[in-house]
C-alpha cells in the first residue's frame, strides 16, 4: 500500500468570502483539490484523509468526498479549538482552531503510516507528488521528513497580502523556517528585504509517524505559552523548524519542476483557472478528471 495523503481543508476562507475548497477552477468543474488527489493517485498514494471543521461536514462530504467514491478510500477528521492533548484546556473565548500544526496533530489517529500533507486550496503539480511518493517509500522511518519548496516570487498574489514560511537550507537539508505574514508583491524584489528567490514552504510535506510525539510536545508548550492569545496559531512549518533546530528531526528539501498556484483571494480564481486550462491544453491533464 502506498502512503496516505493528508489534506488540510478546515479553513473557511474568510478573506475569500466562502468555502473555496468547493470552487470549480477546471474545465470540467474540477476543484484544485481534485487535481491534487488525481496527481497523488498517479504517484502511488493509496488513501486520502481530510481535516475539516465539523460545522461544514455535510457540505464537504456531499461536495467533495462523494466525488471520490469508488476511486480511492477517503476519511474525514475534525479540527476544533477544544481538541487538545491531555492536560491542555482551550480558553473559553477561543473559537477558531489552532492552525496547521494543530490540524495535522488532530489527524494522528486516522493515518496508517507514512503520509504527505497538502493544503486543499493550493495546486502543487504532478511532480511534487512524484517526489513525495518516492521519498515516502516503506523504507522511510524515524524522523526523516521532506519538504517540497517553491520560489517565493512564484507564490504571491497580486490581489492582496499572503503569509509564507521562508526556508533556509544547506546542502539540500532544511536549517530553519521563518514565518512571514503580510507579504505583498511590492515587498519582494531586488534591493528589498525579500528578493523573491527565497524557497518557501507551501505546506507540501512528507512525514513518517515519528512526527507526532514531537508535534504533540510542541503543541503542549505552545498552548501553555500562547494559549491566551486569541490570534495565536500553531504553524506546522514553525513546529518542524523547531524540531530541526534542536536536532530531533531532519528535513530534506525536494526539488520539483512543478509550478505552484493557489487561491487566497477571490480575485485569484481567474488566474488559477487559466493556468489549469493551459496545462489541460498541453496534455498534462485530461479535460475531465472525474
Amino acid at each position: 500500500m502506498g502512503p496516505d495523503l493528508l489534506v488540510l481543508a478546515a479553513g473557511m476562507g474568510s478573506r475569500y468570502g466562502g468555502l473555496k475548497q468547493l470552487d470549480p477552477v477546471g474545465p470540467g468543474g474540477e476543484t484544485i483539490l481534485d487535481y491534487s488527489v488525481h496527481d497523488a493517485l498517479r504517484a502511488g498514494f493509496a488513501r486520502v484523509v481530510f481535516v475539516i471543521r465539523r460545522e461544514f461536514e455535510a457540505q464537504f462530504r456531499e461536495g467533495v468526498m462523494a466525488r471520490y467514491a469508488g476511486r480511492v478510500p477517503v476519511e474525514a477528521v475534525f479540527q476544533s479549538a477544544a481538541e487538545l492533548p491531555g492536560g491542555c484546556a482551550a480558553p473559553a473565548a477561543r473559537a477558531k482552531p489552532w492552525g496547521t500544526g494543530h490540524a495535522v496533530w488532530c489527524a494522528r489517529g486516522a493515518l496508517r503510516g507514512n503520509f504527505a500533507v497538502v493544503n486543499a486550496d493550493d495546486f502543487y503539480g504532478a511532480d511534487s507528488f512524484v517526489q513525495l511518493g518516492r521519498f515516502l517509500g516503506p523504507a522511510r522511518t524515524g524522523r526523516s521528513f521532506a519538504l517540497v519548496g517553491f520560489r517565493l516570487d512564484r507564490t504571491l498574489s497580486e490581489h492582496g497580502a499572503v503569509s509564507r514560511g521562508v526556508c533556509e537550507a544547506v546542502g539540500g537539508h532544511l536549517r530553519s523556517i521563518t514565518e512571514r505574514t503580510g507579504i505583498n508583491p511590492a515587498d519582494v524584489g531586488p534591493g528589498r528585504a525579500l528578493s523573491g528567490a527565497e524557497i518557501v514552504s507551501m505546506n507540501c510535506w512528507g512525514f513518517t509517524p515519528g512526527l507526532f510525539s514531537e508535534l504533540e510536545a510542541d503543541l503542549v508548550r505552545f498552548v501553555a505559552e500562547r494559549g491566551q492569545d486569541p490570534a495565536a496559531e500553531f504553524y506546522l512549518p514553525t513546529a518542524v523548524s523547531g524540531m530541526v533546530g534542536r536536532g530531533s528531526a531532519a528535513v530534506e528539501v525536494l526539488p520539483t519542476s512543478s509550478a505552484w498556484f493557489g487561491i487566497t483571494h477571490r480575485a485569484d480564481r481567474p488566474r488559477v483557472a487559466s493556468s489549469i486550462a493551459a496545462l489541460v491544453a498541453e496534455g498534462a491533464y485530461p479535460p475531465r478528471l472525474l
